[in-house]
């Protein structure tokens, strides 16, 4: 399945717990949406976490051809509610496909009430990622009640889940058919299927099955 057909809406809202790797999957999305001859833009609105943002990728995603909407570079370092003016210009160009990479649990997603009114009236989906190594939402009933809370607080329906379960560099296959499993209990519990799995290209062919959408590790370390 092409990036166009798993992922066919103009604007796609990432959101999910902390740590679950919103950034990694957002960054991919966006340079898989530029590869397959996109006009792409990724919009940071990660404004409670200052670490691991998509922002951190700027020259490579501009080098591919994706438009990044971030703060202004004297915030860059900031952890402060700023948001970029250019997003309400990706809200307004539907020639444009976006990708938002919003921040984590229901008080980093709050900033998407703001945007509501315009969201609703564009061709969206808003997708809510499941790491089965996360010990805050390993089970389902968390993960589904996180959910649910970030539901509540942005006012957007969350209509499909993305598999994104990852240790790293220690990461097996076998913990990958893990949050396989954990996103299909999600979905039993909320009724929200199961958008993708995500996985890095080292394991695309012992998850053939799973069709799996395939990742490159960008948000890396500095000391890595």
């Amino acid at each position: 399945m092409t990036v166009l057909e798993r992922f066919p809406h103009r604007l796609t809202l990432v959101t999910g717990h902390y740590g679950t790797g919103k950034t990694e999957f957002s960054v991919n999305l966006a340079l898989a949406l530029a590869e397959a001859g996109e006009r792409a833009a990724l919009a940071d609105l990660d404004i409670v976490n200052p670490y691991f943002r998509s922002r951190e990728r700027r020259e490579l995603l501009e080098t591919a051809g994706v438009r990044l909407i971030a703060t202004s570079q004297a915030l860059a370092d900031a952890d402060v509610p700023a948001l970029p003016a250019e997003l309400h210009a990706l809200l307004e160009d539907r020639t444009v496909r976006g990708v938002l990479d919003i921040g984590g649990d229901p008080s980093g997603a709050r900033v998407l009430a703001r945007y509501r009114p315009r969201i609703v009236k564009e061709d969206y989906r808003l997708l809510y990622v499941v790491n089965a190594a996360r010990p805050e939402v390993r089970t389902a009933e968390r993960s589904a009640e996180v959910l649910r809370a970030i539901e509540t607080v942005t006012g957007l329906a969350c209509t499909g889940l993305v598999n994104n379960t990852h240790l790293c560099g220690e990461t097996t296959a076998e913990d990958i058919r893990e949050g396989a499993a954990l996103a299909e209990e999600v979905s039993r519990l909320t009724g929200i299927p199961v958008a993708c799995h995500a996985a890095e290209a080292r394991f695309l062919e012992a998850l053939k099955d799973l069709d799996p959408f395939p990742m490159e590790i960008r948000m890396k370390k500095p000391w890595e």
